[in-house]
């Protein structure tokens, strides 16, 4: 993230994104395949690539064609999907915002432990039970997101507040 002004001496926190062009690798049809889509080549790196699918109506590429920062205007509002941040294992404190046990009369050792975990009958914890688990790391969509700032001649977006993932991961950005 970083701060760029506009050209009345606003700030603006926008979270800088580097969009390189991505090809067209595939079409899909309805007559053919039973749906509309397109495939997408992402360069991952020197050695690999990623390719991604979206369903798409009324189609008018066809497979070659680029797609690249030029789609994209100021001001235009936009959704971005990406992996979160993962934080590991964490208690149910962290995880789910549990208050946790007083930290006197005789509550020596359990200050962050999750307290009772269910009745008697059915005699197993029933699934969805807020716990202790894996945090982070799921898929997650920013929706409503403005564009600020495009700089063309480096590939860069910028996107008003914060986007879901690591710095370096790869981000979806799509028109709603």
């Amino acid at each position: 993230m970083t701060t760029i002004y506009n050209g009345k001496g606003e700030a603006h926190n926008v979270t800088l994104v580097k969009c390189e062009p991505n090809n067209v690798s595939m079409l899909r049809n309805k007559e053919r395949d039973g749906y509309s889509a397109i495939q997408v080549e992402i360069k991952k790196n020197k050695k690999a690539n990623l390719k991604r699918e979206y369903r798409i109506d009324g189609i008018n590429l066809k497979e070659g064609d680029k797609i690249s920062i030029e789609i994209f205007e100021i001001g235009e509002r936009v959704n971005v999907a990406g992996k979160t941040k993962a934080k590991g294992f964490q208690g149910v404190v962290k995880r789910h915002g549990f208050g946790g046990s007083p930290k006197s009369h005789g509550h020596k050792h359990d200050l962050r432990a999750p307290g009772s975990i269910g009745a008697g009958y059915p005699e197993h914890v029933i699934k969805g039970k807020r716990m202790a688990g894996r945090m982070g790391g799921e898929r997650a969509t920013s929706e409503n997101v403005e564009i600020s700032h495009i700089d063309k001649e480096n590939n860069l977006i910028g996107l008003k507040g914060a986007v879901p993932g690591i710095p370096g991961a790869i981000v979806e950005i799509y028109k709603k």
